[in-house]
């Protein structure tokens, strides 16, 4: 085994619900299963039944969502009028599914639409002046924009926008700015009012904005369930809580996803190998990269063609040259994550500093948001990774952040080392002079130290509840799946084995991996280390860390364990 010692995490065995009527409520449900939906506020029987089997007809009145009236009645006079409409999205997985289905909606109406979306290292984020030269240069003029997943906080470009006769209608899921409501026709964004619906992701309110339009003239040949699929991607990829209609529409739209009639989706699970079960961490960890790498290597309409396509060919086409996009953004990521530790070993003690803000000239801009994603995770601590355009000084910052760190109020405090920012609370953007990058730092560390406590910084490993290893077995996991899907808001849980021995020596694997055989009392079970040959071992009892999922091989299905952390037994 290695001799890197790995960084020690504070394990925290989280609290014993009130479990007792949900377990009433669902007869032989696992009492460690109990426990879980405990945790998640699932108390009673119809909570517990919304949960295990969320119904579409269960879905609210899209009319809820602030300013849908007006949204729709612009709509439809547009449609009505045969006004020409650019529907203008941003460059991620959640704009570049939210255009598709806007552009499904509009087109089954009889609308005459085009799409329009930004080059991320050029054009920047939203409605640049840049990007609206360009869109408003490339095809027929609108009279009517339908930007989706940006606009909230454009202010001075819907304005301009506006003195162009060009008519702005906002369908968006961020954080509203400090000026306020914009100047557009319509704001349909579930976070600008209080409504029960701000875990919405961009796709989410535009498939509300479908189905409001569907309710008030139908469409025979527009079916909504059809884009559920794209709505469950879009609520994976962007990583927005999976809690009430969120968990509604991942659930049954992964299960569409499986036999999906977007060309686009199914050329692209061909090429990750994906085929009939389909679960989020697949759309997490295979599918969402590979659209997204299209906008992180300045391609987003090659993504956009994909999912618009009608022709099988061409989106096999587009699928393979998303899955090489893919690749090359791995390669300039692992670039410049090494590049980053470097100056973080160079120049920072990180085991002091609260914050992590490291920038180059050197590096693509497309990429720093997932090596900021890698950052957190391995030292705890909010992070912003900036790419500086060497010709104008001007960096393009990606942050990630913390439990307990809001970088929308970082940016607030910080603005003035700032030419922008905004975002989400857990991720966000900034873009700042090449100059001020230090100054930003300092700030940013200063208010990360007045806002939290040492104990925040800690790096620390939730677990969900005490599973023996005689319970890892077919029949749980059948029941456990039932609590899916898994991500924000639902995470995947985390479950702790006490006083295990490993049954024979660990196998190493390829890419540091390790195999793990391992026994408790008289049971034995096997596991997987993925990185853990990186790291010495501790001496044997253990107490060990770990999820579990479904493996299928040759025909076999599995209960896999996957080991999250190990530490010696009985540890505190």
């Amino acid at each position: 085994m290695s001799d890197k010692v790995k960084r020690k995490r504070r394990w925290i065995l989280r609290d014993e619900p009130d479990s007792l009527p949900v377990c009433e409520a669902v007869s032989g449900l696992h009492p460690v299963l109990c426990r879980l939906l405990g945790q998640r506020g699932v108390t009673d029987s119809q909570t517990t039944a919304n949960f295990l089997e969320p119904r579409l007809r269960d879905l609210s009145d899209p009319f809820e969502l602030p300013e849908m009236e007006k949204a729709v009645a612009r709509i439809f006079q547009a449609i009505d009028e045969g006004e020409e409409i650019c529907v203008y999205g941003d460059y991620d997985v959640d704009g570049i599914t939210s255009i598709t289905i806007m552009t499904a909606v509009l087109r089954a109406y009889g609308g005459k639409v085009r799409q329009f979306i930004p080059i991320r290292s050029s054009e920047g984020y939203g409605l640049s002046d840049v990007a609206l030269e360009r869109c408003l240069g490339e095809g027929p003029k609108p009279s009517l924009m339908i930007t989706v997943d940006c606009g909230t906080v454009s202010h001075e470009p819907i304005r301009y926008l506006a003195g162009q006769g060009i008519d702005v209608l906002v369908v968006d899921h961020h954080e509203r700015g400090p000026a306020g409501r914009p100047d557009c026709v319509a704001l349909v964004n579930p976070k600008f009012e209080t409504t029960p619906y701000g875990y919405l992701c961009a796709a989410g309110v535009v498939f509300k904005l479908a189905h409001a339009l569907l309710k008030t003239r139908e469409r025979a040949h527009f079916d909504l369930k059809d884009v559920l699929d794209l709505v469950a991607v879009a609520t994976i990829a962007d990583i927005v809580p999976l809690v009430g209609e969120n968990r509604l529409l991942v659930r049954h739209g992964l299960k569409r996803l499986s036999k999906t009639r977007n060309r686009g989706l199914r050329a692209l699970m061909e090429v990750t190998g994906l085929n009939g079960f389909t679960t989020s961490s697949d759309v997490g960890f295979r599918l969402g990269p590979r659209i997204n790498a299209a906008g992180r290597m300045d391609r987003p309409e090659e993504a956009l063609q994909a999912l618009l396509s009608d022709d099988a060919a061409q989106a096999r086409g587009l699928a393979s040259r998303l899955d090489t996009y893919n690749r090359q953004r791995q390669k300039t990521e692992l670039q410049i994550l090494a590049e980053a530790e470097a100056m973080l070993v160079e120049r920072f003690d990180v085991e002091r500093e609260p914050v992590i803000v490291v920038g180059s000239r050197d590096w693509h801009p497309g990429v720093v948001g997932i090596v900021a994603s890698r950052l957190m995770r391995k030292y705890h601590r909010p992070v912003f990774v900036v790419a500086i355009d060497p010709e104008k000084g001007i960096g393009k910052g990606s942050g990630r952040s913390i439990e307990g760190v809001s970088l929308v109020k970082a940016i607030h405090a910080t603005s003035h080392h700032l030419i922008a920012g905004g975002g989400h609370h857990m991720a966000a953007g900034i873009s700042l002079m090449e100059e001020q990058l230090e100054s930003f730092r300092e700030a940013f560390g200063t208010f990360v130290r007045e806002t939290t406590s040492a104990s925040d910084l800690e790096p620390r490993l939730h677990l969900d509840a005490v599973l023996p290893l005689a319970d890892v077995d077919l029949d749980f996991l059948h029941q456990y799946e039932r609590l899916q899907p898994f991500g924000s808001g639902n995470p995947v849980p985390v479950f702790m084995a006490r006083k295990v021995w490993p049954a024979e020596p660990p196998r190493r694997l390829k890419n540091n991996h390790l195999k793990l055989w391992l026994r408790q009392g008289t049971v034995e079970r096997d596991a997987m280390y993925f990185g853990g040959g990186e790291y010495e071992l501790p001496e044997a009892p253990w107490d060990i860390a770990f999820t579990i999922d479904r493996n299928c091989f040759r025909g076999n299905t599995t209960c896999q364990m996957m080991i999250r952390d190990i530490r010696p037994a009985g540890e505190i």
